[in-house]
């Protein structure tokens, strides 16, 4: 079968310039599905092979009721579920191989959430104006490999800086689907190709640990995979740990969690700390940057945060020091996900420290708050969980050999056994 590009846009507005991308795909030898995900007007310049009312069937609705919904958000989101499914039901079937998008706000934000239900490695592409300034990108690329690119001129009309960035779009989808390679097998499953991976995350604070425990983990044959903790990186870690990539986890930077309580950039989502738990795959579990929150210019901080610990990362990044009481919150949920374990799992916690800033003499270092904590944690864990306190600062090699070794030894041989019959009391020691 020939290689296929799904190619999706709004019809209406966009119409000429999703042609003219067709057209280069078609001089290099692809072949595309143009799919409409307009809403209002008639499509401008092309037929497509998927016309908006089959989009919006696909919802379980339909046009007349989409324009006529008075809510355009509403409306938009109706047509989300439409695109998603038409490209997950033509990616299965082998109809597909890439995707391409131009759209405005509104318009990328549809064809990147059908993007965001296809596998790592099938090419994706997302061409908009939105690509730029001070935006969060999330909304574009999820925990999937998206690429972004920058229309720079907005998508009306053709001109020589839009023909030039559409090429190199076709061209490069082109190459993609030439030369990109299976890491997805059947069942959605990931190929490993027979080897073994961890995967493991971390942030500037811990960065020195997390190149410890790689270290270590090679040398006994298992890879690390590391992902950034910045609301996306943990969840894309437990999107590839369902999909079957990896025989444990180092949950070692774990601040997502309380950018999910308290607000700040690094959100991990409902869910964080949970889903590797119901796989049942051995993990270590470290409190690593659970300390503060992370936000933008110092100037952009809420007021009402303003008055505690900072700490300027960069000009562009500022953490937020948690309070006593926020603290034992985090572990309260903390240890309520962590009940839900299948697998081998061990909690280790660094008393001299949680991030970079949290250290002695440091304007994070408060020890009462830490300690409320890990009371916290301990009080709500439920027996069985081993806990384990370590003299030591998170980043310090020391600790990290300590992590190491554990994750180690739960992948040796009876570790899974021994899961099933834990035992009756947490073991604590320093």
């Amino acid at each position: 079968m020939s290689n296929t590009v799904l190619l999706i846009g709004t019809l209406d507005t966009r119409g000429r310039e999703v042609a003219y991308v067709r057209d280069r795909l078609a001089e290099m030898g692809m072949k595309t599905l143009v799919l409409d995900s307009g809403i209002l007007g008639e499509p401008v310049g092309i037929t497509p092979d998927i016309p908006r009312e089959q989009v919006a069937r696909a919802a379980g609705s339909n046009t007349e009721w989409l324009r006529n919904t008075g809510s355009r958000a509403a409306a938009l989101d109706e047509m989300k579920k439409g695109i998603r499914r038409y490209a997950l039901e033509l990616f299965a079937r082998g109809r597909v191989q890439g995707v391409v998008c131009l759209g405005g706000a509104d318009g990328a934000e549809q064809g990147a959430a059908a993007m965001m239900a296809l596998p790592i490695g099938v090419p994706k592409i997302v061409v908009t104006p939105v690509a730029a300034g001070r935006r969060h990108f999330g909304n574009l690329t999820g925990t999937r490999d998206i690429m972004v690119v920058h229309s720079v001129v907005d998508l009306t009309g053709m001109n020589p800086v839009s023909r030039s960035i559409y090429d190199n779009v076709a061209a490069a989808m082109v190459g993609m689907i030439q030369r990109r390679p299976t890491i997805v097998g059947k069942g959605g499953k990931i190929n490993t190709g027979g080897k073994r991976y961890a995967g493991i995350t971390m942030l500037d604070s811990t960065g020195n640990a997390v190149a410890r425990i790689k270290e270590q983990l090679q040398s006994r044959g298992v890879e690390g995979v590391v992902f950034h903790a910045n609301g996306a990186g943990g969840p894309a870690m437990e999107d590839l740990a369902e999909m079957g990539m990896f025989a444990g986890v180092i949950d070692y930077t774990t601040g997502e969690l309380s950018g999910q309580l308290f607000g700040g950039f690094h959100q991990g989502g409902e869910r964080r700390l949970e889903r590797v738990s119901a796989l049942g795959l051995p993990q270590v579990v470290v409190p690593g940057c659970i300390d503060f929150t992370v936000h933008g210019p110092r100037d952009e901080v809420p007021t009402r945060l303003r008055m505690r610990p900072t700490f300027q990362q960069d000009p562009e990044t500022t953490y937020i020091r948690l309070t006593h009481e926020e603290m034992e919150q985090v572990g309260r949920v903390m240890a309520q996900k962590l009940n839900k374990a299948a697998g081998p799992l061990a909690v280790l916690v660094p008393t001299r420290g949680l991030s970079l800033p949290n250290a002695p003499g440091g304007p994070f270092w408060d020890p009462g708050a830490d300690f409320a904590f890990l009371r916290a944690l301990m009080l709500d864990l439920r027996k069985g969980i081993k806990v384990t306190t370590v003299e030591a600062h998170v980043d310090d090699e020391a600790f990290a050999g300590r992590v190491a070794a554990e994750f180690l030894k739960m992948l040796s041989t009876g570790q899974a056994a021994a899961a099933a019959h834990p035992p009756q009391a947490n073991s604590v020691r320093r």
